[in-house]
């Protein structure tokens, strides 16, 4: 017992003194936001001449129509200004060539596309799209949503299907907030921070980096790092994507939708503790959301929302919460 407070005692310092030494959250963004412009202007720079790209659209109504648009330049949203203010106000998502591709990402090739919507006969790319997405706007708030003595560390964001009920973003706090439990209080404060990012309207922006690229981004983060690492060996093309979101900049395992504002109705629900973890004790926020174009009676969103405060159980906790077992009776004798 002695010996474990003496652990813990000394981690405590080991921390403190590590925070002293570590860059403050805005100094992270901007060196973070630094590298992402760098890259997107690198990459925009490969293609000084403007040439011409033909793009097929598909869709109710569209079949048929040929947009000549340019190559490198233009985007999905682009194609569908030159159509009608519906297509801009609501496409979520495109296909490419029957790929999924984020709306504001540029074309670099004639091909054929279909803008996604969420009331489309199968909506379960842009579902999931959205669903992510809104994990990646939780994940934004959480990151600022403390005081700035005490660090965030995202870690990477479970991929939940949308019946599990909520989408989540699984975190570490600072050390010094272990036996922090979240009020009603709290989660309302995160809702509105979510809710403030939804009303600005903020565009998902992608860039397909180089794994280095994404490195130097994250280099503050080991955690990240690994993240990185992870992602570029399951590519086949050895890449990984990025997303910013006014000054935040994250690792996306898939397409995000093109908008913050095509959120509506958005509640943080519920802050599960998972237990220790690699990084510390690992958390898991969650949440409910229906976008722009579907709405939900108060009494079904009661409802929703009363699910959405259970944890979500995934593979990597069972994993997890599997390993600390193993790890705590590695040294337990049996007589």
């Amino acid at each position: 017992m002695a010996s474990r407070t003496v652990c813990r005692v000394f981690q405590r310092r080991f921390a403190s003194a590590a925070a002293a030494q570590r860059p403050s959250l805005a100094e992270v963004r901007s060196q973070r936001n630094a590298v992402f412009s760098r890259e997107q202007a690198r990459q925009r720079a490969l293609y000084p001449r403007i040439e011409k790209i033909e793009v097929s659209m598909q869709g109710p109504g569209l079949d048929g129509a040929l947009l000549v648009m340019n190559k490198g330049m233009s985007t999905p949203l682009s194609c569908a200004r030159h159509l009608t203010e519906h297509h801009v106000t609501n496409s979520a998502l495109a296909l490419v060539d029957g790929e999924p591709w984020p709306l504001h990402q540029p074309l670099t090739h004639s091909c054929s596309l279909t803008l996604l919507t969420f009331k489309d006969n199968d909506p379960t790319l842009v579902n999931k799209a959205y669903w992510r997405s809104c994990a990646a706007l939780l994940g934004q708030v959480l990151e600022t949503a403390f005081k700035d003595d005490y660090t965030v560390e995202l870690l990477s964001t479970p991929e939940v299907p949308v019946l599990s009920g909520a989408f989540c973003c699984d975190m570490v706090l600072d050390p010094q907030l272990d036996s922090w439990t979240p009020s009603e209080e709290s989660l309302r404060s995160l809702t509105r921070g979510a809710q403030q990012l939804i009303h600005q309207d903020l565009a998902w922006e992608p860039l397909e980096v180089a794994p280095s690229v994404a490195l130097e981004a994250f280099s503050h983060s080991r955690c990240k790092q690994e993240e990185v690492e992870q992602k570029a060996s399951q590519n086949p093309k050895g890449t990984v994507m990025l997303y910013r979101c006014g000054d935040h900049v994250l690792l996306s395992g898939g397409p995000l939708v093109a908008r913050t504002g095509l959120c509506s109705q958005y509640e943080v629900t519920a802050l599960h503790s998972l237990g220790q973890g690699s990084w510390g004790l690992h958390r898991r926020a969650q949440g409910l959301s229906l976008p722009l174009q579907l709405q939900a009676h108060h009494t079904v969103w009661r409802k929703l929302r009363q699910r959405a405060e259970k944890l979500v159980r995934t593979a990597n906790v069972l994993q997890s919460n599997k390993n600390m077992f193993e790890k705590r009776t590695a040294n337990v004798s049996v007589f």
